[in-house]
């Protein structure tokens, strides 16, 4: 991008309302440049309108009508693209001329594309146009002889027309045309679109033989059309006696080795030229055979065709000569040379056999096959029993018998369907026996309905192979009945409908209906209409269904044979509400508080409460009454009621009865039961209550209770809690029955507690005693004894130590305990002492294990280290 001549430019004065162009002329410059132009100072732009216009193929500026606003100084930018590097003009000044305004005219068009615009296929086109004009005009855009590129779009207030990825078919004749009041004025031009040569079809490596024709052609698609030029090495290939090229097409007469080469075909139009390449090989060898086609003998069976290759591979292509034994072979109607050198022969007999010779010949040499031909007897099948019916879980064997020319190896393979059959992968289904050279047979055992089908032998020897074949029918219980479907559905009834399924060669004897709810322990045969369910049967009814109740139902059919896998299940239907029919059984009796009659129920199951809105209905009355008290529990899940009534005397009974009811309606009641009201809890607290500490972890508490005739106890709870707690945190254990005692465990030692009881039943907890108290023993001392020494003398062993010193918070040292066992037993001996020495007596032979450790009033202290004390002297008597 070079620079703008520094030269001042002249002002440019013109009246108001007249139109102007302020030339741009920029400096040399790449073609990735754009243009912009600055009002009176930088960065201060002019904004492009339907006014003013910056063409970016001139760089000047076109205002079509000046107003006094426009007066000023302008500066063209041009700022390269790629380096994003500008230059600044020199300014312009733009004055307004003091001698009248410009009237109104015609529109004047200033800006236009070229009359032949030309574009490469896929780019973009934009092309420009403008007028001055007063009005200010409007610009709009036509194709001639067609409509606008739906893609096409407009730009800068429509001075711009851009079509993206143009194509072939956008090209054609484009008007611009600018209006206004005054007048209109319109410009043409041509928008031709080109495209580079691009191949249809290209060449390909050839090989001929010498004496052959070549023929290549190359297409290509452009626009202009393309046309081609040959070259051969690099070399322009030109028309010769031989050689012809006529619109991309190549042709050369009876080839020889001088035209080997590599090949181009170039297509070109003005806008590119492509290329396209091929070697052509020429092929010029003597007769040669492949391996898989020298001596070899064919074995055939009489009345088959037999074909002996012979394509001997050449360039030129050979002559082909046979001959039998010596005798060169005329062809007769059985016996033939095909066009490739191949003999073939119709109906062969034993007149064929024999040694047969193939020579190819060429300019270059030849080369020589030779067949030998052996005719045997045809080989025949026969595949017993031919047609078998059988039961699932029987058995059969399938022989096959291969009668065959004696010379010939013979190989047997069985197939299902025509599938060959897989033993491995059948589960100990078949099996196949060979027990003699010309036969095999097939064993299927517990066959199964997927067995049925067309079982085929085949016999397979060098010359021939036959087959045949026989059908096996297997009859087994029916197959799964089709869909059901609900037809009608009330409160206690379904009607069903489905079809029938395979019966298996056994005709369907009956149905059996089976239906499945949240309630019943899997699929249960329902009750029908009819009550037996005949074969030819596809409807029936079940019924003594339960209301309100979601069942699905599926069918099984049952023949001669068994009962075949059940149908799909159903959708899902819910039965219609009714009125509960069952009342909740157990009605009776439960403990309460005083002055309350507790009654109690089994809930009815929800699939016997036959609708929405199930409750009870709870009926009592003191014996001996008339009237009947009825209270509502509208809870389905409820299994008690509580009725308080301060007049009732503990212990009165009661009639009472619990009934059922939903939306529907009321159901009936249990049948009567007489229960008693609450004898309530019990109100005495225990007496003499006494606490005795036993060990640093255990308290006895023992109490007597005081007999009532109601509230009666069932059981006992003491609580306790330490001396620093409050009885709220207390802990809890109870007894059963009439004890009167219970002994605390697991406690703190050196601790103090306090102790309530109280007697409880099932309507709840009687008085407390008064509080006792009781402290747990201190804990045996922790140092264990030291020092030990001891002396044996034979069974006796003589032992002292240092005395055990407790601590402050540790229990006085009331004596000692010397343990001891023999090795490997888990019981020890215990001697007991107030001293610090102790006499033991080991009655056995082998090693004792001695401990020893303090005793207190808190329990055993910490164990001595164990010592091991050998005995030899045996048992002293």
């Amino acid at each position: 991008l070079g620079n703008f001549s520094g030269r001042t430019r002249s002002a440019v004065s013109v009246r108001e309302g007249q139109g102007v162009v302020l030339m741009c002329s920029p400096p040399l410059h790449s073609p990735e440049i754009i243009y912009s132009w600055v009002f009176n100072e930088f960065p201060s732009f002019v904004a492009e309108d339907s006014r003013r216009f910056i063409s970016q193929e001139t760089g000047n500026l076109y205002i079509s009508k000046v107003q006094t606003s426009d007066v000023g100084s302008y500066i063209c930018l041009v700022k390269n693209t790629v380096t994003n590097a500008r230059v600044l003009s020199p300014p312009t000044p733009l004055t307004l001329r003091n001698d009248g305004v410009m009237g109104e005219y015609e529109p004047k068009i200033e800006v236009h594309f070229p009359y032949t615009v030309t574009a490469a296929r896929g780019t973009t086109v934009k092309m420009e146009c403008f007028a001055l004009g007063n009005p200010v005009p409007t610009i709009s855009w036509r194709k001639v002889n067609g409509h606008n590129p739906s893609k096409a779009r407009l730009r800068k207030s429509q001075a711009v027309l851009e079509i993206p990825n143009v194509q072939l078919e956008d090209a054609g004749m484009y008007e611009c045309k600018a209006e206004n009041s005054r007048g209109r004025n319109v410009f043409r031009g041509q928008l031709q679109v080109y495209t580079y040569p691009h191949w249809v079809e290209k060449l390909n490596d050839t090989q001929l033989d010498s004496g052959d024709q070549l023929r290549w052609e190359c297409k290509a698609t452009g626009k202009p059309r393309p046309t081609y030029r040959w070259l051969k090495n690099g070399v322009p290939l030109w028309p010769q006696s031989r050689i012809e090229m006529v619109n991309g097409v190549l042709m050369i007469h009876s080839l020889n080795v001088s035209d080997a080469g590599m090949y181009q075909c170039l297509a070109e139009n003005k806008y590119g030229t492509i290329y396209a390449s091929a070697e052509l090989k020429i092929l010029a060898s003597a007769p040669t055979f492949p391996l898989n086609q020298l001596r070899k003998t064919i074995i055939v069976t009489k009345g088959q065709e037999v074909t002996i290759e012979c394509k001997p591979q050449a360039s030129p292509k050979p002559s082909i000569t046979w001959k039998k034994g010596d005798k060169v072979l005329r062809e007769t109607k059985r016996i033939t040379i095909l066009p490739h050198g191949s003999l073939r022969i119709l109906n062969a007999s034993k007149s064929d056999e024999g040694r047969y010779l193939c020579q190819g010949v060429n300019v270059f040499g030849s080369a020589e096959i030779i067949a030998s031909v052996s005719v045997k007897e045809p080989t025949r099948i026969e595949l017993t029993p031919k047609k078998i019916e059988l039961t699932v879980g029987e058995s059969i064997v399938l022989s096959c018998k291969a009668l065959h020319d004696s010379t010939l190896d013979v190989n047997f393979y069985w197939t299902l369907n025509g599938q060959p059959i897989d033993f491995e992968k059948e589960d100990g289904h078949f099996e196949s026996i060979r027990a003699q050279a010309s036969s095999a047979d097939l064993m299927i055992r517990n066959i199964l309905l997927m067995h049925a089908g067309r079982y085929g032998c085949r016999v397979q020897t060098a010359a021939d192979a036959v087959a045949d074949e026989t059908e096996l029918l297997v009859r087994g219980p029916p197959g799964s009945p089709g869909v059901v479907i609900v037809e009608e559905i009330t409160d206690t009834t379904a009607t069903l409908s489905w079809s029938p399924g395979a019966d298996n060669h056994s005709p369907i004897s009956l149905y059996n209906l089976q239906a499945r709810s949240p309630f019943s322990l899997g699929w249960q045969t329902v009750k029908t209409v009819p009550d037996v369910i005949s074969g030819d049967m596809e409807s029936a009814m079940a019924v003594e269904l339960n209301p309100w109740v979601e069942y699905e139902f599926r069918v099984v059919a049952t023949n001669k044979i068994g009962t075949g896998d059940p149908s799909a299940p159903s959708r899902v239907i819910r039965t219609n509400e009714a009125v509960p029919k069952t009342p909740p059984a157990n009605v009776s009796g439960r403990s309460g508080r005083r002055h309350e009659l507790v009654i109690a129920w089994e809930p009815v199951s929800e699939e016997f409460q036959n609708g929405e809105g199930f409750g009870y209905i709870v009926a009592f009355r003191p014996n001996g009454t008339r009237g009947w008290k009825e209270k509502m529990v509208t809870s389905s899940d409820a299994s008690k009621f509580i009725y308080r009534d301060e007049s009732v005397p503990p212990l009165t009974p009661f009639e009472v009865k619990v009934g059922v009811y939903n939306n529907k309606g009321d159901g009936p009641f249990s049948p009567i039961v007489v229960i008693c009201s609450a004898e309530g809890e019990p109100t005495a607290a225990p007496i003499d209550v006494k606490a005795t500490s036993l060990s640093v972890s255990e308290i006895l508490v023992a109490w007597k209770h005081i007999k009532e005739s109601l509230g009666r106890p069932q059981g006992f709870e003491v609580g306790y809690w330490k001396d620093m707690e409050q009885e709220e945190a207390a802990e809890k254990v109870k007894t059963e029955g009439n004890e009167s005692s219970i002994l605390l465990t697991g406690l703190e030692g050196n601790t103090v507690y306090h102790l309530t009881v109280r007697a409880y039943n099932a309507a709840g907890y009687g008085p407390p005693s008064t509080a006792v108290r009781a402290a747990t023993k201190k804990s045996p001392p922790s140092q264990a004894p030291s020092n030990i020494m001891w002396i044996q003398d034979g069974s006796h062993v003589s032992l002292g130590w240092e005395p055990v010193r407790p601590l402050a918070n540790e229990s006085d040292v009331m004596g000692y305990k010397v343990l001891f066992r023999q090795e490997g037993q888990s019981n020890s001996q215990v001697i007991e002492t107030q001293k610090t020495s102790a006499v033991v007596l080991l009655p056995d032979v082998g090693v004792y294990i001695i401990e020893v450790c303090a005793v207190s009033e808190g329990g055993d202290g910490t164990a001595s280290p164990q010592i091991r004390v050998p005995s030899f002297s045996g048992k002293v008597t």
